[in-house]
């Protein structure tokens, strides 16, 4: 006997409740950032064009998490069991690649530019800067709340709070060329933007390999989960337990639990469900009960 929860996995994913708040932040994104790149030419501030290519990603991953966000909502197939919840994991690796590259080359320009500084114009630099210091501002609040839900959004904050630090480190760079004409401040500048946001970006795409990996969610312990299955009345055994995420917001379980007496099988069944959603928040599990016999078979070979 199996059974799975009667009722269907969400079609709205963590990511998609905060869409609107997405939207907003990729037009204030986009928008500032054309205006750096502009202000960057123009000044010829490394700080500034780092800013703006941090913010360019920001776009991107703003545009990337509407994307998984319209696929996420598309309705599940044969083909597609859990339809496209996923897109929004494959979305977060993307940016993170594509952010590490970027920050790449910011590192290689501010080491060729420590060896031959070019002129700065720090005026400019530093409405620019002040401005989009505002902007990011705006645009991380908008995008606190969803971070600590999806893995999407989260990906998005991050980016934005390294454009408000890069901003930060701007106008510090525009200040010390208007009062010191030290112009070595810029790329140094623009390095540090560069190396604040490399470990951050590496835990974003740490965790979007290991759910692609099906691992483990980390706040799941599967010693406390498999011996929780183990207090139910009736359970003498359990095997092939396995928990993952499907995408934020949505953990699905499977397992096998051994009963001495079949005739209790359903209440065993429910049980397990109840404990697996109030003990640890999934909601999604798929639980086969089997007896003894049946179990001596499969276990010697089983995962």
């Amino acid at each position: 006997m199996s059974g799975e929860n009667p009722k269907s996995y969400p079609t709205t994913t963590a990511a998609g409740r905060h869409k609107s708040r997405l939207g907003v932040a990729l037009l204030l994104t986009t928008s500032f950032m054309l205006a750096e790149v502009i202000g960057g030419l123009w000044t010829g501030s490394l700080a500034l064009l780092a800013d703006a290519a941090h913010m360019m990603t920001d776009a991107g991953g703003l545009a990337l998490a509407l994307i998984a966000i319209r696929f996420s909502e598309k309705p599940r197939t044969p083909q597609n069991t859990f339809g496209y919840v996923r897109m929004e994991i494959l979305s977060a690796l993307l940016n993170a690649v594509v952010l590490l590259l970027l920050t790449s080359y910011i590192l290689f320009e501010a080491y060729r530019r420590l060896l031959n500084p070019p002129e700065i114009i720090g005026g400019p630099m530093l409405i620019v800067a002040t401005v989009g210091l505002v902007v990011n501002l705006i645009s991380m609040r908008m995008l606190a709340a969803g971070a600590d839900e999806s893995l999407n959004v989260k990906g998005a904050y991050f980016e934005v709070l390294a454009d408000m630090l890069g901003s930060l480190g701007v106008i510090v760079a525009a200040v010390v060329v208007l009062l010191t004409g030290w112009n070595l401040i810029d790329p140094i500048i623009g390095a540090g933007i560069g190396l604040f946001i490399v470990p951050r970006t590496w835990v974003l795409l740490r965790q979007a390999v290991h759910i692609l990996m099906e691992g483990t969610p980390p706040e799941i312990d599967m010693t406390l989960l498999e011996r929780q299955l183990m207090t139910i009345p009736g359970v003498i055994a359990v095997h092939d337990v396995h928990v993952w995420t499907v995408t934020s917001g949505l953990t699905a379980m499977s397992g096998h639990i051994v009963i001495a007496d079949v005739s209790g099988a359903g209440a065993t069944l429910a049980a397990a469900r109840e404990r697996m959603k109030a003990q640890f928040q999934i909601d999604h599990a798929t639980i086969q009960i089997e007896t003894e016999e049946s179990a001596a078979i499969e276990i010697p070979d089983r995962l």
